[in-house]
């Protein structure tokens, strides 16, 4: 396989690795979108974060909060994303989240103001949506 996260993981490709478990791997994000930029991952290869075991899911999920304690330390306050699938921004087709510093002068706004077309749902619209997503 030709993932670049798989081949930090098997540390093919080098990485400043932050911290590490048996499954999961905290480092630098090399196009960081702040200072410390970090990407948090599981060492296995999975695209999405439903495809995952529930072994690799908590410990991937437990490496994230305990770096973010650390990463949070940069300016005390910490952006998580996880683009979950191509359409969602996924760039890199391997699970990882994003712990990404924020300060009130980087301008980036909060992830409201990633949406301009923004859709406005009744009572009713709500309602369906939620039973749907429960039945599917």
């Amino acid at each position: 396989m030709d993932c670049i996260f798989c081949k930090i993981a098997k540390k093919i490709i080098p990485a400043k690795i932050i911290t590490e478990t048996k499954n999961s791997i905290a480092f630098l994000d090399v196009f960081p979108l702040a200072r410390g930029h970090t990407l948090v991952i599981p060492k296995n290869h999975y695209e999405k974060v439903q495809d995952m075991t529930n072994d690799d899911n908590t410990d991937l999920f437990n490496t994230v909060q305990s770096t973010i304690s650390m990463v949070d330390k940069i300016t005390g306050s910490t952006l998580l994303a996880v683009h979950n699938g191509k359409d969602s921004g996924q760039e890199i087709p391997h699970v990882h989240v994003h712990l990404i510093p924020r300060e009130l002068s980087d301008q980036a706004g909060p992830v409201h103001s990633m949406f301009k077309d923004r859709p406005k749902l009744s009572e009713e619209e709500l309602d369906d949506l939620c039973t749907k997503i429960k039945n599917m």
